[in-house]
């Protein structure tokens, strides 16, 4: 095997796992052969013929689906559509959503998958930007720990909250552990701000259990299957997942369901189907069963799906069904679909420019290690990253930047918060050191071993007492947490009220409820739908990195000193042996420091005792017409006594000119500035002296880097610049500087 296979089988996409398409195993994507025609039957109002299955064959999921999940007066129509006639209507914005909406709730599971199989990425894109039900974005965040600590998860709720994230969802890695994480995260969620839901993801009965306590505001790991065996190898059917949507419903409790292509291959029950028409059947049996949302794009299958041809298409198309169905779509990118970083954010990128109505179903607020859901495919590492996805295109992806001095504070109010719930409820005693620990902490191996008992006995009181968010809620109020006890009071009374039970509902931090009935998608077209505004535009583009001249300006004049004053006015020198030092017009005003971070005092200092350590005679004039450092370092060589000149700009790219030399050629150049080091303008310095005494010496090269310098240092560059041109007079000659 040749070098370049072997160098491109080290990269980090030959981690994952690529498939052959075995339409038996169900390892495809869009299309399988066992892939029913689409057809509709209906006789007296009964559906007897569902996808080429008459009613006597029907299996669980037909029946149900024939039952409740079709509106039979638009069936006809619906289904008569030619398959490019009907997508077409997805992407067209001169028909409304509502009209596409319409004639898809009277499509079968095999028709709106072959509809949906035609939509090719970009069309997915038009399709999911004038669907989706809810006109405002937003995200889902993962807060969990290795540990199950309740100091740590209550700050890192509060700092998901801050960052913008409008539901938290917590799990556990021992199970019943579950009733302490589902109060402290809805603690530190409502130190952060009001009308943030929360979710414990655990087993069915615990998690309804959690939620009629008031503990938890919601609800997603229901979860659907599109074949009957693996629905029965779960132990479940159609009729007890609307039992339970049911009683979610019924309380307050806001539900959704969870699908996703990969799980019935996962559980060797794909029958031969597609991904596309399994998931196909789960969103029209969501839709049948009442939930007002489904997760899917893969989730814990989505690496599956990835593994074959389309199979990322295939995740983004689960999502528009669920769209077209008029059902609130949380898109998944929650479980790593890849260890390449190319292909994970190519998973996500489309639904972020297109909006969703959640975009990830679960973004890991928390480091990857700490993720009990196992890592997301976007996580702590990376949130720095999506702000600045957000800004590059000018979209909402549902985040913001938090205040980083705020931050401290905050995370120590969740912390005490939690460490005073716990003490006056009788749950556990934490200590003024374990407080700070969590507040500082970036993730749980930051925080000291603990008595791992602690947690287990505060979940068995919460259970054994029967406590609700009542008693969390007068809690709060005992230990002078007023305004979160009223956070946690609302979310109770909005469950009374049951107006975010509605299709595609987060509320906003002025707890109003934005929904598919409040704040419905009215995209049709450019000049149309959701734009972020102002304000929240300028929430976007103020990520904590941005910088402008003032802020150059700031940290120039913190490095400045006098070790570089002005003598008057250069004259021409006659010394064969001396060498001119060029500097810009910037250097010892405004500019004290190069962009590799070196002073510009230092440089010169190296350069200096380069030439001197070729027995040159140095002098160092300021060139005050220009800042191009070609036409400074042969303004320099013309002044020098041997012909020979250092250009020096303040951002410390550097050449050696010769005064007989156009101005955009040189004896030797270094161009990228910010790698430079001490020992490089040293070197410049020594060849500057061999020049001037004739000799040839080995140029000085540029040193390589395969960094992105142009990224890390353009905006630095164009400060630098703005400085420099500050103090450009065209007028006024060269003039001689002394360092001292």
């Amino acid at each position: 095997m040749i070098g370049r296979i072997r160098f491109m089988n080290e990269q980090r996409v030959n981690l994952d796992g690529f498939a052959r398409e075995d339409p038996a195993l169900g390892l495809v994507a869009l299309h399988s052969p066992d892939d029913p025609e689409p057809s509709l039957r209906v006789d007296d109002g009964r559906v007897v013929e569902l996808d080429g299955r008459a009613e006597a064959d029907f299996d669980a999921i037909d029946a149900y689906i024939a039952a409740h999940g079709l509106d039979l007066a638009v069936a006809e129509e619906a289904m008569a559509l030619p398959d490019v006639a009907a997508a077409r209507l997805f992407v067209d914005p001169a028909v409304p959503r509502v009209e596409v909406v319409r004639l898809v709730a009277g499509m079968t599971p095999a028709k709106l998958a072959r509809v949906v199989a035609l939509l090719r990425p970009a069309e997915l894109m038009l399709a999911m930007t004038k669907l989706r039900a809810r006109r405002t974005p937003s995200n889902q965040a993962h807060v969990t720990n290795l540990l199950d600590d309740p100091l740590l998860l209550a700050a890192d709720a509060a700092t998901a909250a801050a960052y913008g994230f409008r539901e938290l969802e917590t799990t556990v890695p021992v199970l019943a552990d579950a009733p302490s994480n589902a109060v402290a995260v809805t603690v530190g969620a409502a130190v952060a701000s009001p009308g943030v839901l929360v979710q414990c993801a655990v087993e069915e009965a615990l998690e309804l259990e959690l939620g009629l306590r008031g503990l938890v505001s919601y609800a997603e790991t229901v979860s659907l299957y599109g074949t009957e065996g693996v629905f029965v190898d779960g132990d479940d059917t159609p009729w007890s997942k609307a039992l339970l949507t049911s009683a979610y419903a019924s309380r307050g409790i806001k539900m959704r369901v969870s699908s996703g292509a990969g799980a019935e291959v996962l559980m060797g029950g794909a029958e031969g189907r597609s991904m596309l028409y399994l998931e196909s059947r789960c969103v029209a049996l969501a839709r049948a069963i009442g939930s007002q949302g489904v997760q899917n794009g893969g989730i814990d299958g989505a690496s599956v799906a990835g593994s074959v041809p389309n199979g990322v298409r295939e995740l983004m198309a689960e999502n528009v069904m669920v769209m077209a169905r008029n059902l609130e779509s949380c898109s998944g990118n929650d479980a790593l679909m890849s260890e390449s970083h190319v292909r994970r954010t190519a998973r996500t990128l489309p639904i972020l420019l297109a909006g969703s109505d959640y975009i990830c179903s679960g973004f890991g607020s928390i480091q990857r290690y700490d993720n009990m859901f196992g890592p997301s495919n976007w996580n702590a590492e990376d949130l720095d990253d999506w702000l600045a996805l957000q800004r590059d295109w000018g979209v909402d992806g549902g985040l913001r930047t938090a205040d980083p001095a705020g931050l401290e504070a905050l995370r120590r109010r969740a912390a005490e918060a939690v460490r005073d719930v716990y003490r006056h409820l009788g749950l556990a005693d934490f200590t003024d050191e374990q407080v700070e620990a969590a507040v500082d902490a970036a993730g749980s191996k930051d925080l000291a071993a603990g008595d791992p008992l602690v947690v287990p006995q505060a979940a068995r009181a919460i259970r054994a007492a029967g406590l609700t968010a009542l008693d969390v809620a007068a809690a709060l109020r005992d230990t002078g947490y007023d305004e979160e006890a009223e956070r946690v009071l609302a979310m109770l009374a909005e469950r009374v009220r049951g107006d975010h039970l509605q299709t595609a509902a987060i509320f906003d931090e002025r707890m109003r409820v934005l929904s598919l009935v409040t704040d419905p998608n009215d995209y049709a077209g450019p000049g149309t739908g959701y734009t972020p505004d102002p304000a929240r535009q300028a929430e976007i583009d103020a990520i904590r990195q941005q910088r402008g001249v003032a802020d150059l300006r700031r940290d120039q004049a913190g490095a400045g000193d006098d070790r570089l004053t002005a003598r008057g006015a250069a004259a021409f020198g006659t010394d064969p042996r001396e060498v001119v030092i060029g500097v810009s017009p910037g250097v010892g005003r405004r500019v004290w420091r190069t962009l590799s971070g070196l002073l510009v005092t230092d440089v010169l200092q190296e350069l200096l005792d380069g030439l001197e350590e070729e027995g040159c005679v140095p002098r160092i004039v300021r060139v005050n017409g220009t800042i191009d450092v070609g036409m400074v370092g042969l303004t320099a060589a013309r002044l020098a006594g041997s012909g020979i000149g250092i250009g020096l700009q303040g951002k410390g790219t550097a050449l050696i000119h010769r005064r007989d030399l156009p101005p955009l050629a040189n004896l030797e150049l270094y161009s990228i500035a910010p790698v430079l080091t001490p020992e490089l303008y040293r070197l410049l310095g020594v060849n500057a002296g061999r020049h001037a005494k004739g000799a040839t010496p080995v140029p000085a090269r540029n040193p390589y880097t395969d960094e992105a310098i142009e990224a890390r240092y353009h905006t630095s560059v164009i400060a630098l610049v703005a400085l420099e041109r500050e103090c450009v007079d065209p007028l006024a000659g060269p003039e001689e500087l002394v360092l001292t």
